[in-house]
């Protein structure tokens, strides 16, 4: 038998399985939120706060983002809507008179003016006035060739010019970007129309251009010939540097002198400017102008042109520029602030002061009321109006002077006890005086107000000096005398004449002769022959000491045209030709000292060195708009020329009809 055999004890497997209350992991978005919550919860309490403060902040810093991105668009979009609605009423504008005067006749002619000729009309392809295009002469055909060639040459330089010069900060701290469409004028010959030229209506054939004359024709050509070549369309020219300055970005040179150049008979050069006129001065940029600045140069220029040319396109720039200036004047005392964005509409003083100077808010009042008689809109005068009756109801005054500052808010005087007729002040009382004029001598109080500063100036300001006896004009501060006589002050010999000539009393012509001897000697007495900005006078009796003296500071040269100013109402008024000879020996100064050889002509910084005068590379543009106007009608042979019974000159030259009865 076999023994039973051994089997192993059977082997049991098992699988051990867990279970778990919580989910599997399956990488699913609702896991993740779960452990974003857990890690959640294991911060700590200072830890989240910090977390939920910056998450609060970031909202709310969107939510502004998206407000404010908002408003700019609306804003955007309803200016312009705006202008759009505003322009087309312009071309059409119904004069209350006829705005188109006559040329000043010559001597012996007929005291009715006769009317401009109707023009022939023309089909226009859109709304607006007919182009004004004059024909250069055939015999410059050559020279604008070469001009072009030369220009072609030049573009490379003026570019890289432009380009480094994007941005200019302006004297109140305006920030001006230059325009990318500014260009320099086409050469081509434009389609000859019928409408007469300048010289057809600014001179007459018998009576050419004497040799004075055209010495200043030339040097307005050679002065324009640096603007064209390196700063066309922009404001200022810096001849030196062969470059541009800018402070309103509204070509100021080229409007500022458009009806000189109408007067001078330039007719090549008023084409050309014409042109950039209608094709390139946009007022719709987002740039701060000063009120009186451009009120005087660029609204007058435009005024005076159209009456000059009768070209309606002047008239359409006046009254959109008219318009976006009179935010100005949206103040608590109806004083205006003294700069206005043109493009935005937002008007404010300037940065360190609530305060406008006089002179700024009473030398507005020419062209604002001439604009409101070209337009029929009263709105115009009725803003510097309100002005003028405001200023004269103040006190403050002293025997009919009056301080430099003006507060917009409260609408009074401030930093009383300081009286001068120079800066900041000055053209108050020129105003004065040219209002009553314009208006048709109606205007008592004017008149009443003007004759009573002048009878304040005789008592407080008037001084003799010494070694010569020469009348001058002084400033007073708080009781005290300062012989202190600005450039500026040079205006008053030539108002003083105006008023005589308009039949004010014969002692204001006396005064005006005496005070025009002053500013002739303050040009004759430099070594340049030049006037500095300031003038001292000795007033006490000394050995060795001449009577006008010039701090250093002081003794700059701007290309002001007060003294020419003066020597050409004086010539008007008496017929003396001394005046003529001291307006030549000042017009041979500016090119001794001042001329630049490659075009245009620089301020310079010591009329008292002749052999280095130190030019200050820029050419203001009333050098052009005033001071050049002022020594062609002062050297003109035809005394009716511009009229003082036809005529009234803003401060920067620029004529303005006199008002005739209705």
């Amino acid at each position: 038998m076999y023994p039973p055999s051994l089997q192993p004890p059977p082997h049991r497997d098992f699988i051990s399985v867990t279970l778990s209350l919580g989910e599997s992991y399956d990488n699913s978005k609702g896991w993740r939120r779960r452990s974003c919550w857990r890690k959640w919860k294991q911060l700590s309490r200072l830890q989240r706060n910090v977390l939920l403060v910056l998450l609060a902040f970031l909202i709310i810093c969107g939510l502004l983002s998206y407000m404010n991105t908002t408003h700019h668009w609306k804003a955007l979009s309803g200016r312009s809507s705006e202008m759009q609605k505003a322009r087309p009423d312009i071309p059409g504008l119904k004069p209350v008179n006829p705005p188109v005067l006559p040329a000043p006749q010559t001597a012996g002619a007929a005291q009715g003016l006769p009317k401009i000729p109707p023009q022939k009309p023309r089909k226009h392809s859109r709304r607006g006035p007919p182009s004004l295009q004059i024909r250069a002469p055939d015999k410059d055909v050559k020279d604008r060739i070469q001009d072009r060639v030369e220009q072609e040459q030049e573009e490379p330089g003026n570019a890289h010019k432009e380009n480094s010069q994007r941005t200019v900060i302006s004297w109140r701290g305006a920030v001006i970007e230059h325009e990318q469409g500014t260009e320099s004028p086409s050469r081509r010959a434009d389609v000859p129309t019928n409408r007469p030229g300048p010289e057809s209506r600014t001179q007459k054939a018998s009576a050419p251009l004497n040799k004075r004359q055209k010495a200043v024709v030339e040097a307005f050509r050679h002065a324009w010939k640096g603007y064209r070549k390196y700063a066309w369309g922009h404001d200022e020219l810096r001849p030196l540097s062969k470059s541009f300055g800018e402070w309103f970005g509204l070509g100021l040179t080229l409007v500022d002198a458009l009806d000189t150049m109408w007067i001078l008979g330039l007719t090549k050069e008023f084409e050309e400017a014409r042109k950039w006129v209608s094709q390139k001065l946009q007022f719709q940029k987002d740039v701060d102008v000063n009120l009186f600045e451009s009120t005087i140069r660029i609204l007058g220029a435009l005024l005076s042109t159209y009456h000059l040319t009768g070209d309606s396109l002047f008239l359409e720039k006046a009254k959109d520029f008219g318009n976006r200036l009179l935010p100005a004047f949206k103040t608590p005392s109806k004083i205006p602030f003294s700069d206005v964005n043109i493009g935005t509409g937002i008007a404010h003083p300037p940065r360190w002061t609530s305060d406008s100077t006089v002179a700024e808010v009473t030398s507005i009042q020419l062209e604002f009321r001439e604009l409101s008689r070209l337009t029929g809109n009263e709105k115009f005068q009725e803003a510097v109006v309100e002005v003028t009756r405001r200023v004269h109801s103040l006190s403050g005054k002293k025997d009919g002077l009056v301080p430099m500052f003006i507060n917009t808010h409260s609408g009074h005087f401030t930093h009383l006890g300081v009286y001068t007729l120079g800066a900041r002040a000055d053209s108050y009382y020129e105003y004065l005086l040219k209002q009553w004029i314009q208006g048709g001598k109606k205007e008592t109080q004017l008149l009443e107000d003007y004759v009573e500063a002048i009878e304040g100036v005789k008592t407080h300001l008037l001084r003799s000096s010494e070694p010569s006896k020469l009348t001058f004009v002084g400033e007073l501060a708080h009781g005290r005398f300062s012989a202190k006589m600005d450039h500026l002050v040079c205006f008053l010999p030539g108002t003083l004449a105006l008023g005589a000539h308009h039949g004010l009393p014969a002692e204001h012509m006396d005064l005006a002769k005496a005070l025009m001897e002053t500013c002739y000697q303050m040009n004759r007495q430099m070594k340049t022959g030049l006037s500095p900005e300031i003038a001292h006078f000795n007033v006490v009796p000394q050995e060795g000491r001449q009577d006008v003296e010039v701090k250093p500071a002081d003794r700059h040269n701007l290309l002001r045209p007060e003294t020419v100013e003066s020597l050409f109402y004086l010539h008007r008024c008496t017929g003396d030709s001394k005046y003529r000879d001291w307006g030549w020996e000042i017009l041979q100064s500016f090119n001794t000292y001042t001329r630049v050889p490659t075009g245009g002509y620089s301020s310079i910084n010591n009329v008292q060195d002749p052999q280095n005068p130190g030019p200050r590379d820029k050419m203001e543009s009333f050098f052009l708009g005033e001071t050049l106007k002022y020594l062609f009608l002062l050297f003109s042979d035809d005394a009716d020329l511009l009229s003082l019974d036809t005529y009234v000159f803003n401060t920067e030259a620029h004529p303005l009809p006199i008002w005739t009865p209705s």
